[in-house]
């Protein structure tokens, strides 16, 4: 059984990817790909993390789980999504890095079933929006008290990608931009279920939705109708269209009315994190998703 570990971040595709593939379990496990609800394996998972502490599960705690988790008897892909997996949100930004305990905490999760073959599944978001979006999250009043000495500029997710490769040699590793996510949504559905290309699963255009005019959201359900695109190209092209003309500016566009977070420390951030998902694509043993 191959074993998937949805683990964030936060403040990325919130929980669309999880819901959307929530709507097809019953299409899922026919194909042996099970997906738990969250309020069935959050606990038992989070209680287990604990006592093993990244010690090697046992093959009775492993059953514990499973038990707990599923119904069937077996199944070739189990599916865990959490954006806390790593750390609460309000840790993030901790020893002023992102995700300072990304590698061990992963290293925890993948003992869980250390003889099993087992995926991370990371989404990335440019600093100059995660980070304001991380405040909202927090209950921190004062956004200077709570990017108090962290320098923005210093922040890497390529830091945050070395630290759970090294951590985990054995495990797959598959990496996205949250701002690319409109455009690769399908191939990342198929690549983190592992379903049959050929099915289109229910939903999957929702996340469109959210994005657009319900005029503009409409013409391009037909477009794709009548108009199938023959291949993942094809439909990201046609999907770009569609957002370049329809998109609802306030769901593609953020307004950051942050203390001290200027243009020019927005573009540097932006020009930064650009950088940065070169030196990530470049890493072995990194799947990297892009349009």
């Amino acid at each position: 059984m191959e074993m998937i570990y949805h683990i964030g971040a936060h403040c990325t595709d919130e929980g669309r990817l999880l819901k959307c593939l929530l709507k097809n379990r019953g299409t899922l496990s026919r194909q042996g790909i099970i997906v738990p609800a969250p309020g069935r394996y959050r606990p038992v998972l989070r209680e287990m993390l604990i006592s093993l502490r990244g010690q090697a599960a046992s093959a009775e705690q492993q059953q514990i789980i499973l038990d707990a988790v599923m119904d069937e008897d077996t199944a070739d892909r189990l599916i865990f999504s959490n954006e806390s997996f790593l750390c609460m949100a309000q840790k993030v930004l901790d020893q002023h890095m992102l995700y300072p305990m990304a590698g061990e905490k992963s290293n925890w999760l993948s003992q869980l079933f250390p003889d099993a073959p087992c995926t991370f599944f990371l989404a990335l978001r440019n600093p100059a929006t995660f980070i304001p979006a991380l405040f909202q999250r927090s209950n921190e009043k004062d956004f200077a008290t709570f990017v108090a000495g962290v320098d923005p500029m210093r922040l890497a997710w390529s830091d945050m990608v070395r630290r759970i490769r090294n951590a985990n040699p054995q495990v797959e590793l598959v990496v996205w931009c949250n701002e690319d996510t409109p455009l690769i949504w399908d191939e990342l559905l198929q690549v983190l279920s592992g379903h049959d290309g050929s099915v289109e699963l229910r939903g999957s255009l929702d996340f469109l939705s959210t994005l657009m005019s319900e005029a503009g959201f409409k013409r391009l359900s037909a477009y794709l109708e009548t108009n199938p695109p023959t291949d993942l190209v094809q439909r990201r092209k046609v999907i770009a269209a569609f957002l370049d003309k329809y998109a609802i500016p306030e769901a593609v566009e953020e307004e950051l009315d942050l203390p001290g977070w200027t243009p020019e420390l927005v573009d540097a951030l932006t020009a930064r994190y650009e950088e940065d998902l070169f030196v990530i694509e470049a890493l072995e043993d990194v799947q990297f998703l892009a349009p």
